[in-house]
């Protein structure tokens, strides 16, 4: 059977996910399973021993992991040398563009929705929210719009509302691009 395991290094990216995934796999006949990590060093270390343990060769493994302040192209190539070390192929590595946090700057309609604010969604054609993967720290820049923001309910509101043909953080729409993918092949 089809399986879709996601690698995750904090439990609110699998909150997020929860909320995206029914728009997409609807209808179809996949196995989800997520593995959830204590942060990125946690992930990092322990990527290729749950891999290589893992037994399904039916599976396929997306890793989300953030980029922080890291260097994005040597962070996929440090995850991708480990899941060669595990010799798992079947592996699509995506990296949000510093926080998750991005990802819902993208949509601030669907943070004015899951928050019940007025007029955030106006505030999209500001330069700094055309483009959020750019933003140093999201995560500060939503606290400072939804002071009640916190990351895993924050992350469960939001994602229902999540458009995800929506384009301004690039890093979101590839990882909604590789969901597809894996679902559609």
């Amino acid at each position: 059977m089809k399986e879709l395991v996601f690698l995750l290094e904090e439990p609110s990216a699998k909150a997020m996910i929860e909320g995206i995934l029914p728009k997409i796999i609807l209808g179809t006949n996949i196995n989800v399973r997520y593995i959830i990590f204590e942060g990125k060093q946690d992930l990092e270390k322990q990527i290729t021993r749950k891999l290589q343990g893992y037994n399904n060769p039916h599976a396929t493994f997306i890793i989300l992991r953030d980029q922080d302040s890291g260097d994005c192209q040597v962070i996929k190539t440090k995850l991708q040398q480990k899941c060669q070390e595990a010799n798992r192929f079947q592996v699509i590595i995506r990296i949000a563009c510093r926080e998750l946090e991005s990802w819902y700057l993208a949509d601030l309609e669907a943070v004015e929705k899951a928050f019940n604010k007025t007029n955030l969604s106006r505030l999209q054609n500001k330069n700094k929210f055309r483009n959020p993967d750019n933003l140093e720290s999201p995560s500060k820049e939503l606290k400072s719009l939804v002071p009640e923001y916190q990351k895993i309910n924050g992350s469960r509101m939001i994602a229902p509302y999540l458009n995800l043909e929506n384009t301004r953080s690039l890093s979101f729409y590839y990882f909604i691009s590789s969901i597809k993918k894996v679902i559609n092949s």
